[in-house]
């Protein structure tokens, strides 16, 4: 039983710095993770590695390919443009569906994200061209705070999952703050004003902008396939 508690918590304590790694952009798109160089990095063995890869591969971070092993995820315009027709579709659906349902204790905490969000620097002296982990944490925080109100568990799944892969791609990205014309910190505000009035059409809305949005910006600023070289074929 011990030695199967020690198992489970070595390969969680890889899934997450993997996870860390590939959404803070220290583990590029398409770079091929070999087991190896994953053991000696994470001290830890070939199993608790598997195990932890095979997770991220189910939330679409890492890709397996039969006798090449496993890499973090190529990506591509296509890739992103199919990857936000349907951020657009569902997280609007759950956004409406949370608004609508959402009780006093999700706009308390809907609230309570944005204050983070808002008062956390979108670039600091270490991260002066990408948005920081910080950053980057407290945004994710802020758009599960508003789907949260949803009551139903499987399109909060699928939202989620989504939204991490998108991750990816702002990673990728050049810098948002690329684009001077924008008011990120004013969609975000515009989005929680609408969900706490109740207004879900509103919110919906503005969220389909800003998701379509986003994507457009990383669709200009980014390179198609980046570094494909490193983990084979880019998607078609």
């Amino acid at each position: 039983m011990i030695q199967q508690k020690s198992a489970r918590s070595r390969t969680e304590a890889v899934y997450w710095q993997l996870r860390e790694d590939i959404l803070g952009g220290r583990l590029v798109p398409g770079e091929r993770l070999k087991f190896p160089d994953l053991c000696e990095r994470h001290t830890t063995s070939v199993g608790a590695a598997r195990e932890a890869l095979a997770r991220l591969a189910v939330e679409g971070l890492v890709c397996g390919q039969v006798n090449q092993g496993y890499s973090v995820t190529p990506l591509s315009h296509k890739d992103l443009r199919d990857l936000t027709q349907a951020r657009v579709e569902i997280e609007s659906l759950t956004l409406r569906l949370s608004v609508l349902n959402g009780d006093m204790s999700w706009e308390s905490q809907a609230v309570a994200a944005h204050h983070v969000l808002d008062r956390t620097p979108l670039f600091t002296s270490n991260s002066p061209d990408h948005p920081s982990d910080a950053w980057t944490e407290a945004h994710a925080a802020f758009h599960q705070a508003l789907l949260a109100g949803c009551p139903n568990r499987r399109l909060l799944r699928m939202a989620g999952s989504l939204r991490e892969e998108a991750e990816l791609y702002r990673q990728w990205s050049v810098s948002l703050g690329q684009e001077p014309d924008r008011d990120l910190a004013g969609e975000h505000r515009a989005l929680l004003q609408a969900a706490l009035d109740r207004e879900s059409d509103l919110a919906a809305e503005l969220l389909r902008d800003h998701i379509a949005h986003t994507a457009q910006l990383l669709i200009t600023c980014a390179d198609d396939a980046p570094n494909a070289e490193l983990g084979g074929p880019a998607r078609k």
